[in-house]
């Protein structure tokens, strides 16, 4: 009964990532100005109510996101379901942002024409970049639902393996790259826009420090090797060639 309510529980999160995924491009791009609309909100209280809202995204996920967390964690929930929470807590969290957003609404760009074309082409290109990162490692591992149905079939749940694929050979995290170039990329960037993006940001800048001492702790001088080859986040043209070559052969 518990196997079957954890595997149900790790589809309705993934169900509430997927729809949130959806609410984020729409909330980026203003479709009905779903992040620009008025409140009246004075900019000064409309920004101290984002960053707020931002930081407790930002504490809750990261605190959750480290091993010492997840083995207390573990203790109260099945571990088969600590990846699914990790992801619903974060579609849930970042749902809280959207609704309750406060906008900033001087403009500081709003392009047209070519260069409108030129930043969708970005921002969908950002979000392909996400997709892929996802996929190429493990797509149902990053959301939890693999760990839950090893634990539904009573199969062992898979040890994370060290694994280069695709834009990892490229960036050491495509994932973090493409949220970058999401949020930075919007056609049209107001003053909340910039806080939302520079905020993100910043999360990710001190984010992946902590990731990267855990993938230190966790994969040893393999991952020390891989880190000296390969950037964080920018890409050098090398390492965009040799994976290209890597990828035919």
């Amino acid at each position: 009964m518990l196997r079957a309510f954890i595997m149900m529980y790790a589809i309705a999160s993934y169900v509430a990532f997927l729809a949130v995924c959806l609410w984020l491009l729409a909330f980026l791009l203003d479709v009905g100005s779903i992040r620009t609309n008025e409140t009246g909100t004075p900019a000064n209280h409309a920004a101290a109510i984002d960053v707020l809202l931002i930081s407790l995204f930002g504490l809750v996920h990261s605190v959750m996101a480290r091993p010492a967390f997840k083995r207390h964690w573990t203790r109260i929930i099945p571990k088969a379901a600590e990846r699914a929470t990790y992801v619903l807590q974060s579609s849930v969290l970042l749902a809280v942002i959207m609704l309750f957003w406060q906008p900033i609404p001087f403009v500081i760009w709003n392009a047209e024409g070519a260069a409108k074309l030129l930043m969708l082409a970005v921002f969908f290109g950002g979000w392909g970049v996400i997709v892929i990162a996802i996929f190429a490692l493990d797509h149902f591992e990053f959301t939890g639902l693999r760990q839950a149905w090893s634990n539904f079939d009573g199969s062992a749940i898979p040890t994370p393996l060290f694994r280069t694929p695709l834009l990892y050979r490229i960036v050491r995290h495509p994932l973090q790259l493409g949220i970058v170039l999401v949020v930075f990329s919007v056609p049209e960037l107001t003053g909340g826009g910039l806080l939302f993006a520079s905020s993100m940001l910043a999360y990710t800048l001190i984010g992946l420090r902590f990731e990267e001492r855990a993938l230190l702790r966790e994969f040893g001088e393999e991952y020390a090797v891989y880190r000296r080859r390969v950037p964080m986040l920018v890409p050098r043209l090398p390492e965009i060639s040799n994976a290209i070559a890597k990828h035919r052969t």
